[in-house]
């Protein structure tokens, strides 16, 4: 099993971390101009939306209330976000009105790749989905990223389709 590099922690995002979020999510693609008020609205926004309780299905007891959003960060020793992501819970009607995790915007600092960050994020964020009783977990990534993500336990099931409507959008 994969460890956190000594001195680095995992926690959900906080609207402190505005800066360290948008440097890392840049790395990724573009964010656009994101000002520090609306990251702490949307982070803010995120602690209020909650999952239904599905009448039946895998969750487990005494869960508690779900959170649809999950946004995690990875610090380093100095407490500089070095790593974030997001899974979003979402409840479906088929599968008994069960429960899909949707792993979004990963993304590593340049200078902190190849330490195991990007796969840890990605095991806490597939923990968090297994916990919350998901029945799968999905994400779409570009395809020189799937090795990556198979080293993961993820395996390609499907082709990813999109309808883009802002020209500032990385295609």
């Amino acid at each position: 099993m994969t460890v956190l590099p000594e001195g680095y922690h995992i926690r959900r995002a906080e609207a402190g971390d505005y800066a360290g979020v948008i440097e890392t999510l840049k790395v990724l693609t573009t964010v656009g101009d994101v000002t520090e008020r609306e990251f702490a609205e949307r982070i803010a926004y995120w602690k209020t939306v909650k999952v239904p309780v599905p009448a039946r299905g895998k969750r487990p007891v005494g869960m508690g209330e779900i959170l649809a959003y999950n946004p995690m960060v990875i610090t380093d020793e100095a407490g500089r976000v070095v790593a974030t992501g997001n899974i979003i819970i979402e409840a479906k009607l088929i599968h008994h009105c069960g429960l899909v995790g949707h792993i979004e915007d990963i993304a590593v600092a340049s200078d902190q790749q190849g330490k195991r960050l990007g796969m840890l994020l990605i095991n806490t964020l597939t923990e968090i989905g297994r916990n919350a009783g998901c029945y799968k977990i999905i994400l779409d990534c570009d395809p020189q990223n799937a090795d990556f993500y198979k080293k993961c336990g993820f395996s390609q099931a499907g082709l990813e389709m999109q309808h883009r409507f802002r020209s500032e959008s990385k295609p």
